[in-house]
């Protein structure tokens, strides 16, 4: 099944290893909600340092029938961000939590309503 994945690669080369990467987080997190409809993933620096090297900013953007989900931040000042797959990942990582908790909260929600239900009628 093809998934609606759009990438960009804001102010810095195309990577083509690093396209892949972030493909295959995006497949993982249609695993866990495969009604997202699209997800979109820019990727830059956060600022243009020379001397110390360029920390990343990966701004992730998923749409679900009634929900919609931003993940990404600026970097803290630890070196970590460096690398663009810690970035990466770790915008990921946020976003995946938001839609585990949406997908749970909807499945919990109608359980919710399903208990009410059978105690109304008790």
């Amino acid at each position: 099944m093809q998934h609606d994945v759009t990438i960009r690669f804001e102010g810095l080369p195309v990577s083509d290893a690093l396209r892949e990467d972030i493909l295959r987080h995006a497949h993982k997190l249609w695993q866990v909600a495969p009604q997202l409809q699209s997800c979109d993933v820019a990727v830059r620096h956060a600022e243009h340092r020379h001397q110390h090297g360029n920390r990343y900013l990966v701004h992730v953007h998923a749409v679900m029938p009634g929900a919609t989900f931003e993940a990404g931040r600026t970097p803290t000042k630890d070196h970590s961000h460096e690398d663009a797959y810690v970035a990466v990942r770790d915008a990921f990582d946020a976003m995946q939590r938001q839609v585990s908790e949406h997908v749970r909260s909807g499945r919990d929600g109608g359980k919710r309503a399903l208990l009410s239900r059978d105690e109304d009628a008790a």
